[in-house]
Order: structure tokens, then sequence, then C-alpha cells
């Protein structure tokens, strides 16, 4: 009996794909940094742009928050399309530079004491681009990031999406854990809140240079093919809708509870967090920040596993695990007046959620040939993460106003089901893929 043994990769591909990953990653960093930043200032900006009572100013800023994600799938349409049609590397540019610059725009905008509706107007319009460049984000990076990869270290290198998504809120804290070392509360609430949204501005320019420096991951051909008008269906909306409907619906399908387990356990768990230990000093920002570090440590340890066993009982360990924990988090975080018990409630349910973080990306990318990947990836994503993602922070924040978070758990942990419907019965693990027959087999068949 003979064993036939899969050829690796060569050091120069695992050097190239390294290389490929932190350029491409940096701007994901960047990028997310400028989506969390918001979130992290919101109680302090919040005065800036609404005269209305804190209740109330809270639940508009979190409303802008979720109004930006309608933008998404916008988003993830144009760039989807242009990095299938003219490439990955361009479309990563051009979606950073226009965060950047979005980002740049609300840290010079004028409060509304000084230019009166005009304010939140500008903050509305400027969030509602970011959330157009998201959109583009996303798709793309992860398509990127799965092509670069190595065929036997695809998990690993993917879950670099993911690694630079949590840290682009890490780093959004830490830049709040910073300013809240050198400046008053009210120096925050009056200027402070300026500077985190200036640096992501900044970042652009380093970031800027580093995507057009990468590789490009989509084949000539396709490229080339494109352009002389001999593949009119790359990139094509049609194209998706007619012919790759049922990996687009499993796209969507997949995103749906991951999406909003992972705004309820790093956006609304980190708030919980610190209204927790409102007046304590600093203690729920390194709550929070240590929580968050540890969820982006462990991003590359689930892509490992997923090399070793493959994607599907990742994912499955998140969908049993959400089913069972959201309560937990949600019922018993806001009571911890210990730092050790709120972490540790935390990190339980980073642990959990890595099932689905570390190696989604790569799974909706196997779903889709070249062609259509990035818009394909993009479209399911926007759709799922607008209608339930990043609306679970507003959800959140409006039945707990109303006494109602039970009603809330419920809903994250039906949604959490219905994803785990398809974790269990549409997904074969080490199954061929489509990644698979452009750029080496992951698993020995």
């Amino acid at each position: 009996m003979t064993t036939t043994e899969r050829p690796r990769s060569t050091p120069a591909e695992t050097r190239r794909a390294i290389w490929n990953t932190i350029r491409g990653s940096s701007g994901n960093l960047v990028e997310w940094y400028d989506v969390y930043i918001y979130t992290v200032f919101a109680s302090y900006f919040e005065g800036q742009f609404f005269a209305e009572s804190e209740k109330n100013s809270t639940v508009y800023v979190y409303a802008i928050f979720a109004v930006t994600f309608v933008m998404r799938p916008v988003g993830s349409w144009f760039f989807g399309r242009f990095a299938d049609r003219r490439g990955r590397r361009a479309a990563l540019t051009v979606s950073v530079s226009l965060m950047a610059l979005c980002s740049a725009v609300i840290a010079l905008v004028p409060s509304q004491a000084t230019i009166g509706l005009a304010a939140p107007i500008v903050l509305v319009l400027a969030r509602l681009l970011q959330g157009f460049a998201t959109g583009g984000e996303y798709g793309t990076s992860a398509t990127y990031m799965s092509e670069a990869a190595t065929r036997e270290r695809r998990g690993f290198f993917s879950s670099f999406q993911y690694v630079t998504l949590v840290g682009g809120h890490v780093l959004a804290q830490f830049t709040l854990l910073v300013l809240d070392a050198f400046l008053t509360d009210d120096q925050l609430r009056d200027f402070g809140w300026r500077i985190g949204f200036a640096i992501g501005g900044v970042a652009a320019v380093v970031v800027f240079w580093l995507r057009r420096t990468m590789d490009e991951s989509l084949s000539e051909e396709v490229i080339e093919a494109t352009k002389a008008g001999e593949d009119t269906g790359a990139g094509s909306m049609r194209e998706l809708f007619t012919r790759y409907w049922k990996p687009l619906l499993m796209c969507f399908l997949i995103t749906l509870g991951g999406t909003v387990a992972f705004y309820t356990y790093s956006v609304n768990a980190p708030a919980i967090v610190k209204t927790a230990y409102k007046g304590e000093g600093m203690t729920g920002t390194w709550i929070n920040l240590v929580g968050l570090i540890f969820l982006m440590l462990l991003q590359p340890v689930g892509g490992m596993i997923s090399d070793k066993v493959g994607r599907k009982p990742l994912l499955l360990w998140f969908g049993f695990g959400g089913l069972i924990y959201t309560y937990i988090l949600i019922t018993y975080l806001p009571e911890s007046r210990s730092p050790l018990t709120s972490f540790l409630l935390v990190a339980v349910g980073y642990v959990i959620l890595t099932g689905y973080t570390s190696i989604n990306a790569l799974v909706k990318s196997e779903l889709f040939p070249a062609r259509v990947r990035a818009l394909g990836v993009g479209v399911g994503y926007a759709l799922a993460n607008s209608i339930f993602g990043g609306t679970a922070p507003l959800i959140y924040q409006a039945l707990k106003e109303r006494d109602q978070v039970p009603l809330f758990i419920g809903y994250v942990t039906v949604c959490v089901a219905v994803s785990l419907v398809v974790y269990v019965f549409f997904l074969k693990n080490k199954s061929e893929t489509y990644l698979d027959r452009e750029r080496g087999a992951a698993f020995i068949r």
C-alpha cells in the first residue's frame, strides 16, 4: 500500500504569501479602525452633533451606525465588480483611500453649535461613504487573502482578515485608552475624539503605498479577457443571480448568524462593560482592550485548526456554542462588577465566536469561481451584514431602553440557529472547492 503525499508550497511561495498577506491586511486594519473608532468614541462626540437629551442622542448615534450599513451592498456591488474585472489590488487601494478621507472629514467638521444642522448631515454623509467603502473592502479583501494564501495554509493566511478586522477595534480601543490617560473627560468630549478620527486619515498614506506594491491575485488571463470583451459575465450581477444564486444564498445564510453574533459579542458586550464600570476610571476600557486582543490572537489559531480538521467543525463549534452562550453573556455581563469575571465572560464568547470569524472569509471565497468571487462574497456578506449585523447595536440599545433585553437575546439566538442549520446540513467538510481547482487542493483526497 502506498501513501501519496501532497506536494507542499515552496519557501518562495510561502514568503510571497506572507508579504502579500501583510500588505493586504494592513489596509484592512486601517479601514476597520475607521469603522470602530466611531463606536468607541460615540459617547464622547454625540453632544457635538445632537442637542437632544443624552438618552436620545445615544440612540441617534447608533442609528447612524446602523444606517451606514445600507450602503454596504452598494459598495460590495461596485468594488466587487471592479475587483472581478480589473483586479483586486486596484479595488482595495481605492476603498481604503475613500474610507480614510471620510475619517479626516469627520475629524474636521465643526460642531452643531457652530454650523447647526449641517454638522449631523455631514456626519451622516461621511458615514454613508464609509459604509460604501467597507462594503467593497470585505468581499475584495476576503477574496485576495484567500487567493494569495498557500494551499495547505489557506485557513491560517486568510484568518488574518479578521486578525486585522479585530485589530482595527483594538487600535480604536487603545487610542481611547491613551487619550484617556492624557486628557480629561471634558477635553475628550470637546476635541479629543477628533484625534482618533484624524489618525485613521493619516494612516491611509502608508497603506496606500503598501497596497499599490502588493501582487495581483486575479490572473492576467481573466483581466485581459474582460478588457477585450471576451468574458462579459465576469463581475456581473446577472451572472451571479442566474448561475451562482445557490452559493450566493449560502453565503448570505452562513453570514447571518455569524454577523449578528460578531456585533453582539464585540460591540454590544464592550459597551455593556463600559457602562458597568462607568465612573471607575479606565477599568472598562482595559477589560475591553485585553478581551479584543485575545480575540485577535485567536484568529490564526482557528485558521490553523481548520487547515487540519476542515472548515465545518469550527462552524459547528460556533453554531452550537452561540445557541447556548448568548443568553449567558447578555444576562450576566451587565451584573458583573468583578473585572476578572467580566473578562472571562467576554473571553469565553470570543472563543466561541472564533469558530466563525477565523474562517468565514475563506468559506465564502471557496463558494465562487474567480470571475465572480469578489462580487459574490461581497454581496452575500453585505446583504446579511446590513440587515442583521449592523442593526444589532441599535436593536439592543432600543430594547434595553424598554427593558426588553430578553427579546434581543431571543433574536440573536434564532439568527445563529438559522446559520447552524446551514452548517449542519448544507456544508461538506474537506470537499473540493473552486479555490482547490484554481490554486491546488487544500486537503488530501
